[in-house]
């Protein structure tokens, strides 16, 4: 069980530095900064902790009224459904610029809810700038801060202020924990297209421009009462061919997913078949050692989703097999076949999630993994230039993943190929679907050896 945080949102006009102050708030670079309006196009979540009170703090993008672009307006209703979630929000506004009429009708539309709303005077990097800060009281509310994103200043007497309004942690109700469950995959896969079809709403904008998601972001939803936190990411591209740009940023974003999530859901475009970039993903999920589920996307390009259903056809059996021979290190994750835009295949999605993180979290007794080992070396004694390995004990060290150390006589000799026979063997007993196994030879120390 966890607290249920209070939210914390951060909205305002395009390029006040919403995402700069964000990044400032929350110690390390999350959401991606540029001089261009409209970088951070979705919302994004972050858990912060404040001399004994936490809260989770939500950058949204850029509010712009009457303008026509579709993706303007998507921006606009992402902020807007950030609203109905916040328990105090904090109206951006830009010191240098001044007061504006899109202030003013953001400010309108403020005035209506029933939550405080703090007005942040932001870019006051100086006492020259925070002296401008009171025309904003124009705007209608009591609390206004002069603040800097850029060099911080201000930032603790607002976050001071803030916690006035939120109960201590011990004082928040509990929830259950959540799954933490990273959608990744190459550009314009369907990623933000099969969030909003677990979520039943556009929490993530969709687009056909590949790139259109910048962050990685974070979407809270429940399924079979159990609490799943869905982090979209910008599709994965080689880093080395976009180092230094925006593209740059999304990757490191995406792996930075990877990284705090349980389970990675790889997304494959079923249209384009497996790519080079396909199998990267993949395998930087395993090597990360991330529960991992295959998804098989806009599988209604290919074949009539609602008269296969949940079976195996021939086309799948195909896909399958091309996607075990050209990546066999991934054979233990479950691949499903999905189209988010029939909403079709989701159900046994989450349910393989659920399945895989269960496996990445288990444990054997040790009496029962060492006769594993010990039948299975009987079974098929490795030698390797005239030298016998021989695998004295055997342990499970940690799980997520399930980590196994097997003490030998020499770990020279543990050659990859037999690594794979011993997790096959273990895998027989304990299929543990979705989750990879580290398996460490260690030499046995000791006068014997």
């Amino acid at each position: 069980m966890q607290a249920k945080l209070p939210v914390v949102v951060i909205v305002g006009r395009p390029n006040v530095g919403k995402s700069t102050f964000y990044n400032r708030i929350a110690g390390r670079r999350i959401a991606v900064v540029e001089d261009s309006p409209g970088i951070t196009r979705d919302r994004l979540y972050y858990e912060v902790e404040w001399y004994g009170y936490k809260m989770q703090f939500v950058d949204t993008g850029g509010i712009l009224f009457g303008d026509e672009d579709p993706l303007v307006e998507q921006i606009r209703v992402q902020a807007e459904v950030a609203l109905v979630e916040a328990d105090i929000v904090l109206f951006m506004v830009d010191i240098v610029s001044g007061l504006s009429a899109g202030d003013q009708e953001l400010a309108h539309r403020l005035r209506m809810i029933k939550v405080p709303v703090f007005v942040l005077a932001n870019k006051a990097d100086n006492r020259k700038r925070a002296d401008f800060s009171s025309e904003f009281y124009e705007l209608g509310f009591e609390n206004v801060y002069p603040v800097s994103g850029l060099n911080g200043h201000g930032v603790s007497d607002l976050m001071d202020a803030i916690c006035e309004h939120l109960p201590k942690v011990e004082s928040l109700p509990m929830v259950k924990e959540e799954v933490r469950l990273a959608i990744v995959g190459r550009p314009n896969v369907g990623k933000s297209s099969i969030l909003n079809a677990f979520t039943g709403e556009e929490r993530s904008i969709v687009s056909n421009i590949p790139g259109t998601t910048r962050d990685a972001i974070d979407t809270l939803v429940q399924y079979k009462g159990e609490p799943f936190r869905l982090i979209d990411t910008a599709g994965l591209r080689r880093k080395g061919k976009i180092q230094g740009t925006v593209e740059y940023y999304m990757a490191m974003r995406a792996t930075q997913a990877l990284e705090r999530a349980e389970c990675a859901l790889v997304l494959v475009d079923a249209s384009e078949g497996l790519t080079d970039g396909d199998k990267r993903t993949m395998k930087l999920s395993h090597d990360e050692g991330r529960a991992l589920v295959i998804a098989i996307n806009k599988w209604d390009l290919k074949e009539d989703v609602k008269a296969t259903g949940g079976r195996l056809s021939p086309l799948k059996k195909d896909f399958l097999k091309i996607i075990h021979d050209q990546v066999p290190e991934v054979k233990y994750a479950p691949v499903c076949f999905t189209s988010a835009k029939e909403s079709s295949g989701l159900e046994k999605v989450l349910d393989h999630v659920l399945m895989a993180v269960d496996s990445w979290n288990f444990r054997i007794g040790t009496g029962h993994l060492n006769r594993i080992i010990q039948e299975s070396t009987f079974e098929r004694p490795y030698t390797s230039k005239g030298k016998q390995l021989r695998i004295y004990f055997a342990t499970q060290v940690s799980t997520r993943p399930p980590t196994f150390v097997l003490f030998c006589n020499d770990p020279d000799l543990f050659h990859f190929s037999y690594q794979r026979y011993i997790e096959n063997c273990l895998r027989k007993v304990y299929p543990l679907p979705g989750t990879p196994l580290k398996i460490i030879p260690r030499a046995r120390t000791s006068k014997d050896d």
